[in-house]
């Protein structure tokens, strides 16, 4: 699941639910955010919605671009890149959305950080067979079924690659499997750690029963001497470089 706090606001949103819709408009600390996850590109991102003078309102357009999710807003019907958060058809081409910190974790993680968090539940539980994966086993295949774009040269496309984003214009990614490996390692100034325990929603047709792919903290300090946590993402290769060739994805 998606886990977010702002300003002791916490919330979590299943991927259960992601899986199916995608995408969640939400209000989380006074902050109005979208909630977003592409199953495709394994790609879980939170953007604050305010593009003064809008605050926007988001929905699927059904359409896909290097795989990845392309998202519309209601209010100018631009388009938007759901990997960068960047809109590319419309009256706001070439806007970007900011990014808000946020975790994929297990729910049990979750709950011990924010004992008293609320958690995304379906208006209607019997509209979709949430928990079920549609894309049985489709982390563990040699490619992306729909993707038609380059594959990165020395690292495997559906090898999952952790994006650090800590502020604009700045990107640093390494695969999780080396993070695995260490533990813990800096990228820059951001402090990565893995630990177990987050099954992967790709995988089992039940999602609660997907192999432990563990999951990922990523901290910055800031003036104050305090670590803070900074967007990162757990992506497919083959994303990553679809959208950021020029990346060198640190792997060893």
């Amino acid at each position: 699941m998606i886990g977010l706090e702002i300003k002791g606001d916490a919330r979590a949103y299943p991927l259960r639910i992601l899986i199916w819709h995608e995408i969640v408009n939400d209000v989380v600390g006074g902050m109005p955010v979208t909630v977003t996850y592409c199953p495709l590109c394994n790609s879980a991102v939170v953007f604050d919605r305010r593009v003064p003078p809008h605050v926007l309102d988001f929905g699927t357009t059904g359409k896909l671009r290097n795989s990845d999710l392309v998202m519309y807003d209601r209010q100018t019907e631009s388009w938007w890149q759901q990997f960068t958060g960047e809109a590319i058809v419309g009256a706001l081409t070439g806007t970007e959305l900011k990014l808000v910190p946020a975790r994929l974790e297990s729910f049990a993680q979750f709950k011990t950080r924010h004992p008293g968090g609320k958690v995304l539940v379906p208006n209607d539980p019997g509209l979709r067979d949430y928990g079920r994966n549609p894309y049985v086993g489709y982390d563990m295949a040699a490619a992306p079924f729909l993707y038609r774009g380059d594959y990165p040269k020395d690292v495997e496309a559906m090898a999952r690659v952790v994006v650090v984003r800590p502020e604009p214009g700045k990107i640093g990614a390494v695969t999780l499997e080396h993070l695995r490996k260490k533990g813990r390692l800096a990228l820059g100034d951001v402090e990565l750690a893995w630990r177990p325990g987050q099954s992967t929603a790709l995988d089992h047709w039940d999602i609660a029963q997907g192999r432990d792919v563990g999951s990922v903290i990523a901290t910055m300090q800031g003036q104050d001497g305090q670590r803070r946590d900074v967007p990162y993402d757990v992506t497919f290769a083959f994303a990553v470089f679809a959208f950021h060739p020029e990346i060198v994805i640190v792997k060893d």
